[in-house]
C-alpha cells in the first residue's frame, strides 16, 4: 500500500496541531487548576505550573511553526487570506509574545521578590497585571485553536 506524500503530510499537520490544542487545553484548563486546588503552597503550585505554560509554549512554537510552514508551502501566502491560516498565524505571534516577553517579564518580577510576591506590592500589583494579560492572551490562543480543530486544516472546497 502506497501512502502520498499530501496525506502524510495532512496526518502529521493534524498531530501537529491535536498536540499544541490539546497541550494547552490540557495544562492551561486541566493540570494549573488542579494545582491550584491541590497544593497547600499557592507559590509551588505556580511555579509548576508556570514550567508547564512554558513547556508547552515551545511545543506551541514547534507545532506552529510547522503547521504555518505547510500550509504556505501547500498554497502559498494565498493560505493567509482564509481564516485558518490567519488563526494559525495569530495563535503563533501570541505564543511568541507570552514566551519571549510575558513570562520573562513575569519571572523576573518573581526574582525581583525572591519567589515571595507579597499581595499588596509594587511587584505583585505588576505581576497580577501580567498575569491578566497573559490568561486573557491564552484564552485567545486555545480559542482560535479549538476553531481550528473543530473546522479543520485544511479548506473545504468551497471555502
Amino acid at each position: 500500500m502506497r501512502i502520498r506524500g499530501s496525506a502524510v503530510t495532512a496526518a502529521l499537520e493534524s498531530v501537529a496541531l491535536t498536540v499544541w490544542v490539546g497541550g494547552m487545553w490540557t495544562v492551561g484548563y486541566l493540570v494549573a487548576p488542579v494545582l491550584f486546588i491541590s497544593l497547600p503552597d499557592p507559590m509551588t503550585a505556580g511555579l509548576i505550573a508556570g514550567r508547564l505554560f512554558w513547556i508547552t509554549g515551545y511545543l506551541g512554537l514547534g507545532c506552529g511553526v510547522f503547521l504555518l510552514a505547510a500550509a504556505l508551502v501547500r498554497q502559498g501566502l494565498h493560505s493567509l487570506r482564509h481564516w485558518r491560516g490567519q488563526a494559525l498565524l495569530v495563535m503563533v505571534a501570541i505564543t511568541l509574545v507570552g514566551q519571549f516577553i510575558l513570562l520573562p517579564a513575569m519571572q523576573r518580577l518573581k526574582t525581583l521578590a525572591h519567589d515571595r510576591l507579597v499581595a499588596g506590592t509594587p511587584l505583585a500589583r505588576e505581576f497580577g497585571h501580567l498575569h491578566v494579560v497573559t490568561s486573557v492572551l491564552f484564552l485567545v490562543c486555545s480559542l482560535l485553536g479549538l476553531a481550528l480543530v473543530t473546522g479543520g486544516l485544511r479548506p473545504c472546497t468551497r471555502d
